[in-house]
């Protein structure tokens, strides 16, 4: 790929933003970066394996899952281009995937591995401040969320337990989870957390079938 081309595909990403236009050439033209096509279907990473480079999806759609710790509930996300996969699992004490990362459809990638990232950060002030500044927004909100005042009603805790299960608070999501789990989680009875889950579809924000939740819009919901 010409130098030209990877330049414009690096401002696509916060991790790049803001770097002169001189700086950029010189990343463009002497670090070392992958490019991969994956078919829709194939597996990009599977959760537990180690994070050793950074993926930055290019082009087209990729589906991102995540699993409870018991693995009886997931949530399916779709992710489009530009995005990167988990970027802060490439530091830290667990530097492994969490989520299983698939191509939706035909997917572009650039790859940057783990010891050019470390040329990056030692090299590009930049680079570093951006990186340090996702962490902390990371951290940040992670933190707030422990203040926020405590759901007032059995609808308002549904929403707040799926908004707070996905990653982007936006786009289309599906949950895999049973009823009867649903309610573990929310300490209610199956009952009553069906009768919120059938008025939210009523309303059009949900759609649901068996052991599934859709959600077409996660941003009406937090309206």
């Amino acid at each position: 790929m010409a130098v030209l081309k990877i330049y414009d595909q690096l401002l696509q990403f916060p991790l790049f933003q803001g770097m002169s236009h001189d700086d950029l050439e010189i990343v463009a033209g002497h670090i070392r970066f992958g490019f991969m096509k994956v078919s829709a279907g194939k597996r990009i990473v599977m959760a537990g394996d180690p994070c050793n480079q950074l993926y930055f999806v290019i082009g087209g759609m990729v589906k991102v899952e995540h699993f409870a710790d018991d693995g009886r509930f997931s949530v399916l996300e779709h992710m489009s281009a530009p995005y990167v996969i988990q970027q802060e699992a490439i530091f830290g004490y667990y530097q492994r995937y969490t989520r299983n990362v698939s191509a939706q459809t035909d997917v572009s990638l650039l790859t940057i591995d783990k010891e050019e990232v470390l040329r990056l950060l030692e090299d590009f002030l930049v680079f570093r401040l951006n990186l340090v500044n996702h962490y902390a927004t990371q951290t940040q909100k992670l933190t707030q969320q422990l203040w926020r005042g405590a759901p007032q009603t059995l609808r308002e805790r549904v929403i707040r337990f799926l908004i707070a299960h996905c990653s982007y608070p936006a786009g289309s999501k599906t949950f895999f989870i049973l009823m009867e789990r649903l309610a573990q989680e929310l300490n209610d009875s199956r009952l009553n957390v069906s009768r919120v889950l059938n008025q939210l579809q009523h309303d059009g924000l949900i759609e649901l079938h068996r052991g599934r939740i859709i959600i077409p819009q996660l941003e009406r919901l937090l309206m």
